[in-house]
């Protein structure tokens, strides 16, 4: 990346965000802050990005050169069954606002975005591992169609813009993130914050530690501050238009029993510990290659899974009182 570098971060008080803000603001060398870099991090105080005139205002106010783009329209399954019009169209507007409005930004010419997808908009009947040829060759599962068909379409209008403007557009594909600044609401979480917010309930107030399910299901999990590392890798020097899955390979994935054992160790609970096998799994397993990232990057030293654990659970006890818990 050439000097007086803008990089507007979408969604930048997210877990991903406040991720890429963390590595850019403490590491150096690779994955810190460069001279010549100014790194603007939005919130939705900043604009609503369904807006076309608001995001206009916001890229005209900061003139970017570099786009991470993460904001979206997000929620549990229940809000996904229930609203699937409104994860469509408003993830529509708010993607098609940030691309058109960096390819339309021809005073400042933004060079680069890369967008935020999800493992979600993998075809519901697959074969495994999932790796990035196969996003287009069925229908995402039904729970989430509305959310995973507007991800899509950013694949597809990054190769759109590419192919008749030389845009350079691309997009990543993660698989399960957690880390600092999760949601951690009971009602509302994924599988990681859920429990460590469950075990710190169940210490605090001396009662069991019940976990959903049998524990066999496996998954595999990226910690928040390894995957804002990995997108500042993608900006600056990944130059494909195809998507690319960030994620720890086929041969780091983990039990939900794993995870809640880890929990339970980096919390320091000693009450009692069970799995409620009467609840359903869910899906068993979703494998995700990440050979390409290993042909790029086979370098990389992704956090060991208890370290990251550790940390997180550290930084959610230290910021309870402000965290996303659904109390707040």
């Amino acid at each position: 990346m050439s000097q007086e570098s803008v990089i507007l971060v979408t969604g930048g008080s997210g877990l991903v965000g406040k991720a890429i803000e963390w590595v850019i603001t403490n590491e150096t060398g690779r994955f810190g802050k460069k001279d010549g870099e100014k790194w603007v991090f939005l919130t939705s105080k900043d604009g609503d990005l369904r807006s076309k005139a608001a995001t206009e205002a916001i890229f005209e106010k900061y003139k970017p050169t570099h786009v991470i783009h993460l904001a979206a329209l997000v929620g549990g399954l229940f809000k996904n069954m229930k609203y699937k019009l409104d994860f469509l169209r408003d993830n529509l507007l708010i993607n098609d606002n940030v691309l058109h409005t960096a390819h339309a930004a021809r005073d400042y010419k933004v060079k680069k975005v890369v967008s935020c997808l999800s493992t979600c908009i993998f075809p519901d009947k697959t074969t495994y591992p999932i790796d990035e040829t196969m996003i287009h060759n069925g229908p995402p599962h039904d729970s989430n169609f509305g959310y995973a068909h507007a991800k899509r379409m950013i694949d597809v209008q990054n190769k759109a813009y590419h192919d008749q403007f030389g845009d350079k557009y691309t997009s990543v594909i993660p698989t399960n993130v957690f880390g600092p600044h999760d949601n951690f609401d009971l009602e509302d979480s994924h599988v990681i914050p859920g429990l460590m917010h469950k075990c710190y309930l169940a210490k605090k107030n001396g009662t069991p530690f019940v976990v959903s399910g049998t524990g066999k299901p496996l998954r595999q999990f990226i910690y928040s501050r390894d995957l804002a590392r990995l997108f500042v890798w993608v900006l600056r020097e990944y130059d494909e238009i195809d998507p690319i899955i960030l994620s720890v390979g086929e041969e780091d994935e983990i039990s939900i029993k794993d995870v809640a054992d880890a929990i339970v160790k980096a919390v320091g609970f000693e009450g009692d510990y069970t799995f409620d096998t009467s609840r359903s799994d869910g899906q068993f397993k979703k494998t995700a290659s990440n050979a390409k990232l290993k042909s790029y990057l086979s370098d990389f030293q992704f956090t060991p899974f208890d370290v990251a654990v550790k940390e997180s659970v550290d930084w959610f006890i230290a910021n309870y009182s402000t965290a996303r818990t659904g109390n707040v």
